[in-house]
């Protein structure tokens, strides 16, 4: 098993699915909250069909790698961590990299690909040649009263752990999906108000930022969502620059729209997408 130290001493579980033969470059998943990598392994089989590597890592304190669940150190740890997983893969590989993210993950990554965008980019920011975001959590739904309530959890109990609050049968459309996630020793239901606030704050950034957007990117929401407010990622659709960002919702589609019963329409999309990055195999 792979695994990578983090600045602070915590073991992060890495998982690779290299493509057969000569590949475009590498697609990095970034997962969701409560769930790990392990749950990519239909997407990464149809990444390595269409030419790229596929790679991703379990968050801290989910899934294989340590740490509390659901739980972060400080407000850029988990940018810190994805900073560190990118140097790791690009000491071996070539080629165009691609950072997509689900749900938390996709705020996590365009939280990460937006730091370029601030005046005094932080020390942990990297360049990535892609971006593409699956039902992003820029919009978590909260609301101004639970919204108030968890800044006020956060300056006093920061680590506390609280039910996440997702109902597992809003992932999707196919009960066999659900059913598999709900027997799945390795999700969890538990967060921590930092987390919470991460996730408004995080959000809140990529919005204000959203027409300076300059990264490549594709963006993929599920209009039917019930684990994150659709009005997010509609909001970053409009505001974006049209020739930076393709948008392209799915209206019927539940939250995990690469686990949906139209996945093959959703796959195609990213592939498609992707093939702007195709040069030359690597």
């Amino acid at each position: 098993m792979e695994t990578l130290l983090t600045g602070d001493g915590l073991r992060l579980h890495l998982r690779r699915w290299p493509a057969q033969g000569p590949a475009h470059g590498t697609v990095q998943i970034v997962h969701g909250l409560g769930e790990h990598i392990g749950r990519y392994e239909g997407l990464a089989s149809a990444l390595n069909a269409a030419g790229w590597h596929a790679v991703g890592h379990d968050l801290r304190g989910h899934g294989r790698s340590e740490g509390a669940r659901g739980q972060i150190a400080g407000a850029h740890t988990l940018l810190v961590d994805l900073a560190a997983v990118i140097d790791h893969l690009r000491q071996a590989g070539a080629g165009p990299h691609v950072l997509l993210g689900h749900s938390l993950g996709g705020l996590i990554a365009a939280r990460f690909v937006g730091e370029s965008l601030l005046h005094n980019a932080a020390r942990w920011a990297r360049d990535v040649d892609g971006l593409v975001l699956s039902s992003p959590a820029l919009d978590a739904g909260l609301g101004r009263v639970r919204g108030a309530l968890v800044t006020l959890l956060a300056r006093t109990l920061p680590d506390l752990p609280l039910p996440n609050g997702l109902d597992p049968a809003w992932i999707s459309r196919d009960p066999a999906v659900v059913r598999r996630y709900r027997e799945d020793p390795l999700v969890h239901g538990r967060i921590t108000p930092q987390l919470a606030q991460f996730i408004v704050d995080a959000g809140e950034l990529v919005l204000q930022h959203a027409g300076q957007w300059n990264t490549p990117t594709l963006l993929m929401w599920a209009g039917a969502d019930r684990c994150v407010a659709a009005a997010g990622s509609a909001g970053f659709a409009r505001l974006a620059p049209a020739e930076t960002v393709t948008a392209r919702a799915f209206p019927t589609l539940a939250h995990e729209i690469f686990n949906e019963p139209e996945r093959r329409q959703v796959i195609a999309a990213l592939t498609t997408w992707l093939q702007r990055f195709q040069i030359r195999p690597c």
